[in-house]
């Protein structure tokens, strides 16, 4: 039976030293023409390190607007985030920028490969960000593309691999600098079963930690069964906090 719903002053008892996402009050309005849409309506939630969260809902729910606040991307209309006890968005750009490099893997949903170099150099960026030599980045990556069944296409640009194969290359990248926080926009989504298995197992390595946490934003009720929590949201609320889907969805 899935877990009652969390309120904020349930989730604050049980912060100290399990939170990696602590988010209060998330208020997201964008503008469309002379109107203002409100996309999220004050959620409180945490992300719990040592866990695989999921975050699921309709298109049109909020989903990603909601990842994206929460590890930096998309700054909130009202509220507070804090990653790993950090409030982000006290931070200046660069430092927020430095903060994400050093401790959160990003999967697009888009990939967002870099189309002029291989596969190998875009999975080993965050390492050569971060300063490391170009070769020991790409050996580093050249692991985790070989963990993701890809390593035979190592030397190939983008445009030259299929969907998925990015997306692994895309994965790849997001794991390889060794986060703390992992986020994933549908990260099996143009995958099949045993490719897109293989994957969530990976991310499991990652999250499966004291100190790390993983968020996976996803539609594929094939690895529903892989989740440690499942948050559903709604119209840009929380409808359901639980260790399962709720009968109905």
């Amino acid at each position: 039976m899935a877990k009652k719903m969390d309120t904020p002053e349930n989730i604050d008892a049980r912060l100290d030293g399990e939170t990696a996402i602590c988010a209060r009050g998330i208020v997201r309005d964008f503008q469309a023409g002379q109107s203002t849409i409100r996309v999220l309506h004050g959620i409180d939630s945490d992300i719990r390190s040592g866990e695989m969260t999921y975050v699921v809902g309709e298109s049109g729910s909020g989903k990603t607007t909601l990842i994206s606040i929460m590890c930096g991307i998309l700054w909130p209309t009202d509220g507070e985030v804090k990653v790993f006890g950090t409030d982000i968005y006290a931070l200046s750009d660069t430092e927020l920028v430095n903060f994400r490099l050093e401790n959160i893997g990003f999967i697009f949903q888009q990939y967002n490969l870099i189309p002029s170099i291989d596969a190998a150099a875009n999975a080993a960026v965050p390492l050569i960000a971060q300063g490391m030599a170009i070769e020991s980045a790409r050996r580093k990556a050249m692991e985790l593309l070989d963990a993701l069944n890809i390593g035979d296409q190592a030397e190939k640009l983008p445009n030259q691999l299929s969907g998925g194969q990015q997306q692994r290359v895309a994965i790849a990248r997001a794991l390889v600098h060794e986060p703390r926080l992992v986020v994933c926009d549908e990260p099996t989504a143009a995958l099949d079963a045993r490719s897109g298995r293989r994957v969530m197992d990976l991310l499991r390595d990652v999250a499966v930690a004291e100190d790390r946490a993983c968020i996976i934003v996803t539609h594929d009720n094939r690895i529903f069964d892989l989740a440690d929590r499942i948050l559903v949201l709604e119209d840009g609320r929380v409808t359901h906090d639980g260790v399962e889907m709720p009968d109905g969805h």
